[in-house]
C-alpha cells in the first residue's frame, strides 16, 4: 500500500490518517501471467493501481485474434474507464502480461472512499484525465510509421514494457504479426 500513497502523494498532500482511510478500501490481489482481471462482455465494476507487473487492455476481433489496445506498467491505475463509470457492457478485458501485484478497489468502496474523503474524487478524476492525455499522445506517436519504425517508437516511448511482456502482445499492439516482428527484431539487433 506504500507505492499507493506514494503515488497519491506524488499528487496532492496526502496525510497519514487519510493514508489509513484510503488503504482500508483497497485489497491486495496477485495475477499470474495471462490471467485476466476482467473478461469483456460484463460491466467493470473494479478500479486497479498495479503495484508491480504490466497489464494489457485487450478485445477479441471478429476473427478471432486478441488486439491489444494499450500497456498499463506499474504505478498506474487500470479500469475499464467507461463501462465502470457509466456501468455499460465492456468490450475489452484487462489481462496480466507478466506476474502482476495490484491493489482493487471495487466501485461500491470507491463511493464510499469519496464520501469519507472527498478530495479523492478530484484526485482521481486528474489522474485519469492525465492517463488518457498519455494514451493519446503514445497513440498519436505510432502514426504515419511503418513496422520497423513502430517497433523503434514502442521501444524509445515503452522501454519498460518492451522485453517484459510476450512478443505476441506487443505485435498486436504495433498490428504487426509475431513473425514480421521478430524479424524486425533481429535486423535490429
Amino acid at each position: 500500500m506504500e507505492t499507493l500513497i506514494a503515488f497519491f502523494r506524488s499528487f496532492k498532500t496526502i496525510t497519514d490518517d487519510e493514508a489509513a482511510i484510503i488503504c482500508s478500501h483497497f485489497q491486495d490481489k496477485d495475477f499470474k501471467e495471462g490471467e485476466y482481471l476482467f473478461s469483456e462482455g460484463k460491466v467493470c465494476k473494479t478500479l486497479f493501481f498495479i503495484d508491480t507487473g504490466i497489464l494489457r487492455i485487450v478485445t477479441t476481433n471478429q476473427k478471432g485474434t486478441d488486439v491489444t489496445y494499450y500497456f498499463i506498467d506499474d504505478k498506474q491505475f487500470c479500469t475499464i474507464l467507461q463501462s465502470f463509470n457509466e456501468e455499460t457492457i465492456a468490450s475489452e478485458g484487462i489481462q496480466a502480461c507478466c506476474d502482476t501485484h495490484v491493489l482493487a478497489i471495487s466501485k461500491k468502496k470507491l463511493l464510499e472512499l469519496y464520501q469519507k474523503l472527498p478530495l479523492m474524487a478530484d484526485l482521481i478524476n486528474e489522474i485519469h484525465q492525465q492517463r488518457m492525455l498519455e494514451k493519446i499522445r503514445l497513440k498519436n506517436a505510432y502514426s504515419g510509421h511503418d513496422a520497423v519504425e513502430r517497433y523503434q517508437v514502442f521501444l524509445s516511448e515503452q522501454p519498460q514494457i518492451a522485453y517484459r511482456v510476450p512478443l505476441n502482445y506487443i505485435a498486436s499492439y504495433l498490428n504487426v504479426t509475431p513473425q514480421s516482428l521478430s524479424r524486425i527484431r533481429r535486423k535490429l539487433a
